[in-house]
């Protein structure tokens, strides 16, 4: 059986492309299409594996040039020729999942997220900054564009969301069903801690405006609470502007050295709506409580009072209050860990590719996936 993956775009490494590197070493064999890949913004991984891309690579693959090629994007994945596969497999948040598969042949979607600035437009733009005259040219695009969304969403066969949180958007904005597969962590990785830690609160992410993360970063500062910021994006500017002396951007790190901030810290702070939140997987796969605004993925990983707590308004006060009050010493690292062993990749690859054997053997009578592989 040949399959091919699919994935929005591959010019900043994140979580959904950490979800499909373990694609790739699932089905090995299988090439990578996307709209754009940067190959010096990815990690060297990407390097062995057979990326393919649009007509697009050709403008620019750079985020910042990439971003604002927006009423290209429907065009780029609708001009992909995926001739000659039995398995298409999208990784989406925006717009992969419009891929045109062959008669015949099964799209599958894995859903991190229904398209943020098409759906939740206004909740989006709230903390983007965006000019007058860039907010004049993205509203008209948005109710054609959103049509088009809809529509490429109809043409998957089948949705697998990453979260409860994307399932019910997928069956809000789409109207379609999906099945719940959380993303795949490898909790290994972030064992070894000895248990002891530093009084530094965490924040690992892109630093996107959305995320919320000036909520950490001033509550940080009021308190005069130390802050590590880890993570790059357009919002950093405007971070580093609201930071107070306690607060200390580090960057976009090394996987060795996420692994041991994580272990490190008194705590990892989630202060936005996350579809699902790997970050805070691998704070507790590090045997370190989470603190995160009780909305979205959180409220599916964290265990209230035994693996973490949670803030309940997206307000600095709410958070600052939650801060001063978080005792990083009451939470038990065995019980961090166990609870993120539930979201470990292994138990990721034997859900999907079992939910995967179900949908082929429906699909065509050739018997399991996994024989063809």
């Amino acid at each position: 059986m040949r399959v091919a993956l699919v994935h929005d775009y591959l010019n900043q490494p994140g979580g959904a492309e950490h979800v499909v590197e373990v694609l790739h070493h699932l089905f090995p064999e299988a090439p990578v299409y996307t709209s754009v890949y940067d190959r010096d913004a990815m990690p060297a991984f990407w390097r062995q594996v057979d990326v393919r891309t649009t007509f697009m690579q050709q403008i620019s693959p750079r985020l910042r040039i990439a971003k604002r090629l927006l009423p290209l994007y429907p065009y780029a994945f609708e001009s992909l020729d995926l001739s000659g596969f039995d398995l298409v497999l999208s990784s989406c948040s925006t717009f992969s999942k419009g891929v045109i598969a062959p008669p015949g042949t099964l799209h599958v979607c894995y859903c991190h997220n229904t398209t943020r600035f098409l759906w939740m437009y206004h909740e989006y733009l709230a903390h983007e900054r965006v000019g007058a005259l860039q907010h004049a040219l993205l509203r008209p695009m948005v109710t054609p564009l959103r049509a088009w969304d809809f529509q490429a969403a109809q043409r998957v066969d089948h949705f697998v969301a990453n979260s409860r949180a994307t399932a019910d958007r997928i069956q809000k904005f789409y109207r379609r069903p999906s099945v719940v597969i959380e993303p795949p962590v490898r909790t290994a990785e972030f064992a070894g801690g000895d248990g002891t830690f530093d009084n530094a609160f965490l924040v690992i992410a892109r630093l996107q405006s959305y995320k919320r993360i000036d909520l950490a970063v001033q509550a940080a500062t009021r308190l005069s609470m130390p802050l590590l910021v880890a993570g790059r994006g357009s919002d950093e500017a405007r971070l580093r502007a609201l930071a107070g002396p306690t607060v200390r951007f580090l960057g976009r790190v090394t996987h060795q050295e996420r692994v041991r901030l994580m272990q490190r810290c008194a705590a990892l702070v989630v202060p936005g709506r996350e579809d699902f939140g790997l970050a805070t997987v691998e704070a507790q796969a590090a045997g370190r409580p989470v603190l995160a605004y009780s909305a979205g993925g959180s409220l599916e990983i964290v265990v209230d009072r035994k693996t973490g707590a949670f803030f309940h308004e997206p307000r600095v006060e709410a958070l600052e209050t939650a801060m001063r009050s978080f005792n990083p010493a009451a939470y038990d690292p065995r019980t961090c860990r166990e609870r993120a062993r539930h979201f470990d990749v292994a138990t990721f690859g034997e859900r999907l590719r079992a939910h995967l054997d179900t949908l082929i053997t429906a699909h065509r009578d050739d018997g399991p996936l996994g024989r063809h592989i």
